[in-house]
């Protein structure tokens, strides 16, 4: 099964709410963040994913590094996501669609149940998100 790698965000509010994005085209909402350019590493291709989709300037030292973790590819079926992923605290105005995003939202443990979610999401972040709650409400 073919890998696709990228950088990956669980974005916290003050509220504690998580941040996830539709890309245009797409039904299955995910964590902000996206594939790397030629010769970034994991942070720079988050700091600039981040800034193109969502107009959030970010240091890439303020990126909290979370590892790596892989599941099936959301929109590319018969591939796999291999994510790097890093926590990130903003708030909630910070954040504005931009580019190929369609739609976001912050969402609480209650919303898992009532989104399509992409399986990196349910599987790995969202649990990460909120050590404390069940994946299902």
């Amino acid at each position: 099964m073919p890998d696709i790698h990228v950088s990956a965000a669980i974005i916290h509010d003050a509220e504690g709410r998580v941040l996830v994005v539709r890309k245009q085209g797409t039904t299955a909402f995910m964590q902000p963040g996206g594939k790397p350019e030629a010769g970034e590493n994991a942070a720079e291709t988050l700091a600039r994913e981040l800034d193109e989709e969502l107009g959030l300037k970010v240091d890439e030292d303020a990126l909290r590094p979370l590892g790596r973790f892989i599941s099936a590819a959301a929109n590319e079926p018969g591939h796999r996501v291999v994510a790097d992923a890093f926590a990130l605290t903003i708030e909630a105005d910070a954040v504005a669609v931009q580019a190929e995003i369609a739609e976001l939202r912050w969402i609480t443990p209650a919303d898992i149940g009532t989104l399509e979610l992409a399986p990196l999401s349910l599987e790995h972040l969202l649990p990460l998100a909120w050590p404390a709650s069940s994946s299902t409400p």
